[in-house]
């Protein structure tokens, strides 16, 4: 299967460890970017990239672009996969957070007819009804019953 893992960029390391166990079950699997381009032309990790953005003001014109770019690029590996993974660790107090931007693939994902995942149980978050209208399968954590 086609699988295209989505989630916080926060989650990154976590997401290279289920990507390479995904492939070891057989699955052909694509992440958000690895790396960017800083202001100055330079690479830079999607941890750093992370870090920046959080601090950014919304005037940074770089990091926003950076961050259009991204959310296009990812959409098409959706649209490109059989399913998505979410993979909704616990953030900013939340167990199973599941933030906007993964919402958004989601959302995508259930348009373009492809499952959708989830590793950990539902959040407990304002936006819950729109996560069980996506109707995931939540796995527990069990990468063997994506099928």
């Amino acid at each position: 299967m086609k699988i295209t893992i989505c989630g916080s960029i926060a989650f990154y390391k976590e997401m290279e460890e289920v990507k390479e166990q995904l492939e070891k079950l057989g699955h052909e699997v694509k992440l958000p970017p690895s790396q960017f381009e800083d202001g100055d032309g330079n690479t830079i990790s999607a941890s750093q990239y992370y870090a920046i953005r959080k601090t950014s003001s919304d005037n940074e014109g770089w990091v926003w672009d950076r961050k259009e770019m991204a959310m296009k690029k990812h959409f098409d590996k959706v649209a490109w996969s059989d399913a998505i993974l979410v993979l909704n660790y616990a953030k900013n107090n939340i167990q199973g957070y599941v933030g906007g931007n993964t919402l958004m693939e989601a959302g995508l994902a259930l348009f373009l007819d492809k499952k959708i995942y989830l590793l950990n149980s539902i959040p407990e978050i304002s936006y819950k009804e729109e996560i069980l209208g996506l109707k995931p399968v939540v796995i527990n954590g069990d990468l063997t019953k994506i099928i």
